[in-house]
């Protein structure tokens, strides 16, 4: 069963590109002018700096408070674009094995910080990383821009980030 659903995982995945000039994006460097988001009052920042700059278009709502971070799990990092305040929240994770991503999106009706995904068909996935193999410890710096349906309607999610690799 597991095999399967590996096989199943990896036909759905597509190769990410890669741009070294990335670090140097006017976008990027701005989010090191900005102080990270704070999403409720007690929290805690894991970031001095900005760590991006993604806007979620969805119908006529425009949302730009995410935040990222990413994590080294075995042989596959995670990259974390979201908003979650421990209440609830939106956003994606992205995969990143074999030189290929994989992207679910987190179900936004998820309560007290239960993760959970939302089943969605994808029209348009494109990632650019600044380079292809990553360690924990590293920075990673990255452009997505994502379309796909949910439920009744059409999220396009677009825009820079970057974060160190825990």
């Amino acid at each position: 069963m597991a095999c399967m659903k590996k096989k199943e995982t990896e036909a759905n995945s597509e190769r990410f590109s890669i741009d070294k000039s990335l670090p140097q994006n006017d976008t990027i460097r701005l989010l090191s002018k900005f102080p990270e988001l704070r999403l409720f009052p007690k929290e805690k920042r894991s970031s001095k700096t900005r760590t991006a700059y993604v806007i979620q278009n969805v119908g006529i709502h425009l949302m730009d408070n995410y935040k990222c971070n990413a994590v080294m799990k075995m042989d596959t990092l995670q990259i974390w674009i979201n908003n979650n305040n421990s209440y609830f929240g939106n956003g994606v994770l992205i995969s990143i094995f074999d030189n290929h991503f994989l992207i679910k999106d987190v179900d936004p009706k998820t309560l007290h910080a239960e993760i959970k995904f939302i089943k969605t068909n994808p029209f348009h996935q494109k990632l650019t990383l600044n380079k292809a193999k990553f360690q924990k410890n590293d920075s990673i710096y990255g452009f997505i821009d994502y379309k796909t349906k949910v439920d009744s309607f059409t999220k396009d999610f677009r825009g820079y980030f970057k974060t160190v690799i825990k």
